[in-house]
């Protein structure tokens, strides 16, 4: 058999190049470290997000947009989501009464991304639980106290539903959350207190319908008042106008005409009163 040699670089015959095999795993080994540091180097903020970035635990006040953007590979990111959230408050709360009312409400809000380093820093990526919803029990309770049962439910909702809304914005907005709006979605009353403004309720609309057919009565004998009047005068001119010299001249006008047609008449004299004959068309 033929002997085979092997050479590598100008080496020796049959002996590898360890020099040209080093050279190259040191590229490959850096261009493996840029590779890992371009990526820890880049990071992508989600629509609806923003990025606060800490180094070592501690939050440095940066605050990242949405998109793609290159950092110090020793910080981190924590993505943040700026969008509209919702929460949920289903409770037993007190009227001015001291009646217990089911109260269901829901809260839209979303966090302040100018203030994203601070939220992030002094309660956490868990402000909701740990701000939000307690003030939400709060407001709700502080508020429904100051009106009575019948006020959350009839249109008085509505400034219930603005008062607290109000009270949320004055607390969550100095720590970075903002309040959208406030729903009262439904409110429960005890059966018995329900029965009592409903029939209160129904008694008003019966007084308000009743008002309204009286006034429409009154207004249609107004008109038959203005009517009547008007007929009377009427009548009362008409009656001024009509003298015995009128009758007469138009009797004579109507037997004129009555004697000038050409059918069969009958003419009765001895109408003493003016002296008009009688003419009858007999048919």
């Amino acid at each position: 058999m033929a002997n085979v040699e092997f050479s590598f670089g100008g080496g020796k015959p049959g002996m590898p190049n360890f020099g040209a095999l080093k050279s190259r795993f040191l590229s490959i080994l850096i261009a493996v470290v840029i590779f890992i540091l371009l990526l820890a180097s880049t990071t992508s903020i989600p629509t609806g997000h923003v990025g606060v970035l800490t180094l070592f635990g501690r939050v440095t006040g940066d605050v990242l947009p949405e998109g793609i953007h290159l950092i110090n590979p020793l910080k981190s990111v924590e993505k943040m989501t700026v969008q509209t959230q919702s929460r949920k408050e289903s409770a037993s709360v007190p009227s001015k009464e001291g009646l217990t009312l089911s109260l269901d409400t829901s809260l839209l809000f979303r966090l302040d991304r100018d203030k994203a380093a601070q939220v992030l820093r002094t309660i956490g990526v868990d402000y909701a639980e740990k701000i939000v919803e307690p003030e939400l029990r709060s407001a709700i309770r502080g508020t429904t106290a100051s009106h009575s049962a019948n006020d959350l439910y009839t249109n008085g909702r509505e400034l219930v539903q603005q008062q607290i809304k109000d009270d949320l914005i004055s607390k969550l907005a100095p720590r970075g959350v903002i309040v959208e709006d406030v729903l009262l979605r439904d409110v429960q009353l005890p059966p018995l207190l329900k029965a009592s403004i409903e029939a209160k309720q129904q008694a008003e609309q019966d007084a308000l319908r009743m008002s309204f057919i009286l006034q429409k009565e009154k207004q249609e004998a107004d008109r038959k008042s203005i009517e009547a009047k008007g007929i009377a005068d009427f009548q009362k001119i008409v009656a001024q106008g009509i003298s015995p010299q009128l009758l007469e001249w138009k009797g004579i006008e109507a037997t004129e005409k009555l004697a000038s047609s050409q059918n069969t008449k009958i003419v009765v004299i001895g109408n003493t009163k003016n002296g008009l004959p009688l003419v009858f068309e007999p048919k």
